[in-house]
């Protein structure tokens, strides 16, 4: 696999009361996610939470969904933080367990680097891994991150690296941002926002999703991807899939995603978020999913 295509869950890390990951639910949810039709999990993305995550847990975490039996060519964990040597540490950790890419966010806070910055930035994290094996996914989310990875920069570090930067993520939810990379940089795979932007994206050259809500509609954004592949009419998937969609997003992505799947599975640990986020109430699962009537049947089946 030298480019990704697909569907991909960021999926969500669950955890104890008394804040440590909760294993035996990560590797579940994870198993799930996948028996539910996404071609890859992507662990410590935003909806994992990553940014409140340490680097051993996320290190120690990634190995728990391996020694479960996960194969690791599944697996595109998020990686990109702050520091660059704690980039390469993650970065160089996940290529070490035969990962099939990295998820790697712009250096952050110094929001005035620019393209050149960033440029060197990635440079040096593809040079210090040193990993013929390494694939990179470059990950855009200006909203949350204050740093855009630009069409321009794109271009460039896929010119400079055509065999390890792979792939870009564009979170920012414009379109034609997403379009300008696809034109500015042909041998990447990118993937637009959500499955809301999935047919249109396919029609204009994207490689699928990587999107929070593959965590609980897994099943239905996989078929509409090999439906739209396959040139069926998908109008009333497509219809479906963003409707499930709004509900969960107009609640708060992470909270509302943990909210349904505590009523769902019984286990009121799902409730439990990270600060600086809040927990969230059974009484928020329910009331979603009256919202998603019979669209979240299938939530915590076999």
């Amino acid at each position: 696999m030298t480019r990704p295509q697909g569907t991909i869950a960021p999926i969500l890390t669950p955890f104890e009361d008394d804040g440590r990951i909760a294993r035996d639910l990560w590797i579940s949810h994870a198993k799930w996610v996948l028996g539910q039709g996404a071609h890859f999990l992507s662990p410590f993305g935003t909806t994992g939470e990553a940014l409140s995550v340490s680097l051993r847990e996320r290190i120690e975490a990634l190995e728990w969904l391996v020694e479960a039996g996960i194969p690791p060519d599944r697996l595109m964990p998020g990686t990109g933080v702050t520091a660059l040597p704690e980039t390469v540490e993650l970065s160089a950790h996940a290529v070490g367990l035969g990962c099939a890419a990295v998820m790697v966010l712009p250096s952050f806070f110094y929001t005035g680097a620019g393209d050149n910055g960033q440029a060197r930035y990635y440079s040096e994290l593809i040079d210090k891994v040193a990993k013929p094996s390494m694939r990179v996914i470059l990950y855009h989310i200006p909203q949350n991150s204050g740093v855009p990875v630009s069409p321009a920069l794109t271009a460039r570090l896929s010119k400079a690296f055509p065999d390890t930067v792979v792939a870009y993520k564009d979170s920012a939810g414009d379109w034609n941002n997403t379009a300008a990379v696809i034109a500015a940089a042909p041998g990447i795979s990118v993937f637009p926002s959500s499955e809301a932007q999935l047919t249109k994206g396919l029609a204009s050259g994207a490689a699928g999703c990587i999107s929070a809500t593959v965590n609980l509609n897994a099943a239905a954004i996989r078929r509409l991807y090999d439906a739209a592949r396959e040139g069926k009419d998908v109008t009333e998937a497509d219809a479906a899939i963003k409707a499930f969609r709004k509900v969960i997003q107009d609640a708060g992505l992470i909270p509302a995603m943990k909210a349904v799947l505590a009523v769902k599975s019984g286990d009121r640990r799902w409730l439990n978020l990270r600060a600086p986020h809040e927990n969230v109430t059974l009484e928020n699962g329910q009331a979603l999913l009256a919202a998603l009537g019979a669209a979240a049947g299938h939530i915590g089946s076999n």
